[in-house]
């Protein structure tokens, strides 16, 4: 709902953003519960959600498309699309179900929120946008953080011999999200999101079977067990399909800025479920970082919608 072009926030809003913020929180949580218990690859884990999930996005982009008018894209534009699509979803969804192997979810879960502070970067460098100084403060904030929080894991995780690899990939699976976040609000105004979404998909689904068919292990199709199946329905429904659409309903009933405060919910929801489901240690420099986390990220998305108005 809105008053005087501001979005407001609605208790059905909330309660649909904040259910998909917690539903999206449990992506870590099944894969590292897939890991642990079914001992499959990431790279399989990630092609059966694919599977499991193309189908709901194509329905929805069929229905969308019978009410929409169709418009062609021209050739830079379906160059944007389908790269946009393959580093977003196949390029780092694959940095981050292969850094999953090595680190916490809790951790991987702080790590990821800091895309948009990499977004504020990459606006900065490569866009020549000016970095203000409540831009400033939010990435101190938020790298300061992760910087406590690092340095508690890395105490918890001391034997690990592969935090440090594990570390970086989801490093490296936040800063290719954040590309993709700012290529798609430039070319999202010209074609249209549901469109958009829809070749985006496509491209990274592409990407991940002709990786799979590629490596030449096909063993998990020819598998009997039906826990891999389990996993990678899992994640296709519970944290991705049903917390998508809930979240789009929630950025059109109460708009961008009120969802961004709202899904701030994520990295507390992780770490709660990691400790409860999987065991891991909550820590005092782990609720300290995810404090600073959280409150640089809402100051970015703050001064962006502010702007914005």
């Amino acid at each position: 709902m809105k008053k005087n072009g501001v979005n407001q926030l609605t208790a059905a809003g909330f309660i649909i953003t904040f259910i998909g913020s917690i539903l999206f929180s449990t992506k870590a949580i099944i894969v590292k519960k897939a890991f642990a218990t079914s001992h499959i690859d990431a790279l399989s884990l990630l092609s059966l959600r694919m599977l499991f999930s193309l189908p709901f996005y194509l329905g929805a982009v069929y229905f969308a498309y019978r009410k929409a008018v169709y418009a062609r894209f021209t050739r830079k534009q379906w160059i944007q699309i389908l790269t946009l699509g393959l580093v977003g979803y196949y390029i780092s969804s694959l940095f981050d179900f292969l850094g999953l192997q090595y680190i916490s979810a809790g951790l991987e879960r702080l790590i990821l929120f800091l895309y948009p502070t990499f977004s504020v970067l990459i606006n900065a460098f490569y866009f020549k946008q000016k970095v203000n100084r409540i831009q400033q403060l939010a990435l101190l904030l938020t790298y300061s953080g992760i910087a406590i929080a690092y340095y508690g894991e890395m105490h918890v995780d001391i034997n690990n011999p592969h935090f440090i690899w594990g570390s970086l990939l989801i490093f490296l699976c936040s800063i290719t999200y954040a590309i993709y976040i700012v290529g798609s609000g430039r070319v999202i105004p010209q074609v249209g999101v549901t469109k958009f979404t829809a070749y985006a998909m496509l491209a990274s689904t592409t990407g991940i079977f002709v990786h799979y068919l590629i490596r030449g292990d096909y063993s998990t199709l020819h598998s009997p067990r039906i826990d891999y199946w389990t996993y990678g329905l899992l994640l296709a429904i519970i944290a991705t399909v049903i917390p998508s659409f809930m979240i789009s309903s929630g950025l059109k009933q109460i708009g961008s800025n009120n969802v961004a405060i709202i899904s701030s919910i994520g990295p507390v929801s992780t770490i709660i479920q990691a400790h409860y489901i999987l065991g891991e240690k909550i820590f005092a420099e782990q609720i300290i970082g995810t404090i600073l986390v959280i409150a640089g990220v809402l100051l970015i998305g703050w001064k962006t919608s502010q702007k914005a108005v």
